[in-house]
């Protein structure tokens, strides 16, 4: 099979079949915690003060409050990170007309200039964020192997469209980069509903703290232990 029908495969049977993988496990994901939230612990938001719950959820969206000092700048490159990775495989052009041809989405677009300044924003976002696990021992110590993998997969569909559609810096056939970024795109769908990526829907589920920080006696130091690689009160 040549390349250029493997594009048109990936554009067709593939995206169709991975997307729904996506949809359906981040679906899964919600109705597990919907099932937590009102099985599970049920008697506990009975005594819920949702209106507080609802300004610590949204102080998230921008959380500059919640940034431990010396995090700033892994912080500042996660969030910005986080915004191009939502805005610009919803709203750039290319995109809509596979969201129209699927799902009979007509989303508005954003200027070309917009996602050119974005994806290279998210690209070196993730660059920055993959040399500071590397580099800086306290992000080091509490990355793994699927944190590394992870970023990488990120990167990959952000780096090959950009240079899918900039042939004066692309230094591969334009088919082969469209093909790499169909199939790294793809590959996000699949991992989505099964990684730290559900955060896309678990977000505020998982700011609920009062109902779900309920820590057992000792727990603070088995925490600290898993953060650090070290005992507690260890020298």
């Amino acid at each position: 099979m040549t390349i250029d029908r493997w594009i048109e495969f990936a554009k067709g049977p593939l995206f169709a079949v991975t997307f729904m993988v996506m949809v359906l496990g981040l679906g899964r994901q919600v109705l597990l915690q919907f099932y937590f939230l009102g099985v599970k612990k049920g008697r506990r938001l009975r005594n819920v003060h949702w209106k507080q719950v609802a300004r610590e959820t949204s102080s998230w969206v921008v959380p500059v409050r919640h940034m431990e000092p010396g995090t700033g700048l892994f912080s500042v490159a996660s969030y910005l990170m986080h915004v191009g990775v939502l805005l610009v495989p919803l709203f750039l052009v290319d995109h809509i007309a596979l969201w129209n041809a699927f799902l009979g989405l007509h989303l508005p677009a954003i200027g070309e200039g917009t996602a050119d300044a974005l994806t290279l924003l998210t690209i070196s976002c993730a660059i920055l964020l993959l040399v500071m696990r590397l580099l800086r021992s306290r992000h080091r110590l509490v990355s793994r192997p699927a944190d590394y993998l992870l970023l990488m997969a990120v990167l990959l569909p952000f780096l090959s469209g950009y240079l899918a559609s900039h042939p004066s810096v692309n230094p591969c056939p334009w088919n082969v980069m469209m093909l790499t970024h169909l199939l790294s795109a793809e590959l996000l769908f699949v991992l989505m509903p099964f990684t730290k990526l559900a955060h896309v829907v678990l977000f505020f589920f998982d700011r609920i703290s009062v109902v779900h920080w309920q820590l057992r006696p000792g727990a603070g130091d088995r925490v600290a232990e898993a953060l650090y690689r070290k005992e507690v009160g260890a020298r």
